[in-house]
């Protein structure tokens, strides 16, 4: 059974801070200082070069990979962490249009992380003019499935509203019309159980940096099915995605399964920090940390809808239809926003008025809930928002 209060004493939170935002950026677990400083003196430091074999270094990525992909769903051996997550997306994307190579269209939503929707652009752009990237409404993709879509890219659940698609009725719906799923996570690991498995997906990728709480640009990753992954061709191909890297041979020929998704040289020291995160992941139990996700969620809305009647809850009201965030709509969210930050609740917004609060349940528990629920009913109660300083757009929101 997960100790909630264990796993909260693992991270740093600032004093007099509630900390909501662990959605866009999760906080820094204790043990990933010292890790990073022992990597830094012991390992580059006194082992200088030789760190890629004696500290283990290059395994890093697969390594990782193991350890997230528990959290996904995943077989073993089927996911790999390295590069961004709009590099994966690029992969990922490409690998599967070529092996539906007799189609050209992508379709996605308009719900989908715009940076996605531009790499799927970019993409198809260069590879000609006959490729379409076709965007619908959420709720119209399963109609849209027909037999000239390639490839169904999807974030499944949905970063400003929480909206959660059926990873499941979806990807059998695309196979079923002879489409090549891929599913973005950023949202989905570390927040909600996800199944790759048992869903039959092709192809996933995710973020580090959110719920998994890997700090500021910390590595993506990117799934490619045990039964897809012999004959997928990243178009990305890397040197460390070569069969043998240290050959140095001039013609490209890929590794064996997911090490063919392999870039760019692994990022050791923000994996190092990563690898301290996953050490908490490893006391926990993603199905009980849904469940108590759900029970803090609930809660939350039904303080802010009872204390906050300027609020517009923009997050599906049945839980098991969302992420583990709650969105309410108001028409200064912005302002509203950094009025909460300057009290201590930290969440963030998104436009044109999307306020997000993120609930992670490893270090966010009811007392937080509470305090925050409050703080901001003052807020709203009292149009705290209304002043120039908290209307000036910051270059992050």
């Amino acid at each position: 059974m997960t100790d909630f209060a264990a796993t909260k004493a693992m991270f740093h939170l600032p004093e007099g801070v509630l900390y909501l935002d662990g959605n866009s950026l999760g906080p820094l677990p204790k043990a990933a200082a010292g890790g990073v400083q022992r990597m830094l003196s012991d390992e580059w430091g006194q082992m200088l070069i030789t760190g890629w074999n004696k500290a283990g270094w290059m395994g890093l990525p697969t390594g990782l990979g193991d350890r997230i992909g528990r959290l996904i769903g995943a077989e073993a051996g089927a996911v790999v962490v390295g590069d961004t997550l709009s590099i994966k997306v690029y992969q990922a994307v490409a690998s599967a249009l070529e092996h539906n190579s007799k189609r050209k269209v992508v379709l996605s939503d308009n719900g989908n992380f715009p940076s996605d929707l531009y790499m799927a652009d970019g993409l198809l752009r260069s590879l000609g003019a006959e490729y379409e990237l076709r965007v619908v409404d959420p709720e119209n993709v399963a109609d849209a499935l027909t037999e000239e879509i390639a490839v169904l890219m999807l974030t499944e659940v949905d970063y400003r509203t929480g909206r959660k698609h059926d990873m499941k009725a979806l990807t059998q719906m695309a196979h079923a019309n002879g489409v090549v799923t891929v599913w973005d996570l950023a949202h989905s690991a570390g927040a909600i159980p996800v199944d790759l498995a048992g869903c039959n997906a092709d192809f996933a990728v995710g973020c580090t940096y959110k719920y998994l709480n890997g700090g500021p640009g910390a590595p993506a990753f990117v799934y490619v099915a045990p039964r897809l992954a012999p004959n997928v061709r990243p178009a990305l191909s890397g040197w460390l995605g070569h069969e043998a890297p240290f050959n140095f041979d001039l013609d490209y020929r890929p590794g064996a399964g997911i090490e063919r998704m392999r870039v760019g040289t692994p990022p050791v020291i923000q994996m190092t920090a990563l690898s301290a995160a996953m050490d908490v992941w490893d006391m926990a139990d993603i199905a009980e940390v849904r469940a108590k996700s759900i029970e803090l969620t609930e809660m939350f809305i039904d303080q802010v809808e009872t204390s906050c009647p300027d609020l517009e809850l923009a997050s599906p009201r049945d839980p098991e239809q969302r992420g583990s965030q709650i969105s309410f709509r108001f028409h200064e969210g912005y302002a509203a926003m950094q009025a909460l930050i300057a009290r201590g609740v930290i969440g963030d917004f998104r436009a044109p008025n999307i306020m997000r609060f993120g609930f992670t349940p490893l270090y966010i528990d009811e007392n937080d809930v509470i305090q925050a629920a409050d703080i901001l009913a003052d807020i709203m109660t009292n149009k705290l928002w209304d002043t120039p300083e908290y209307k000036t757009r910051q270059r992050v929101t």
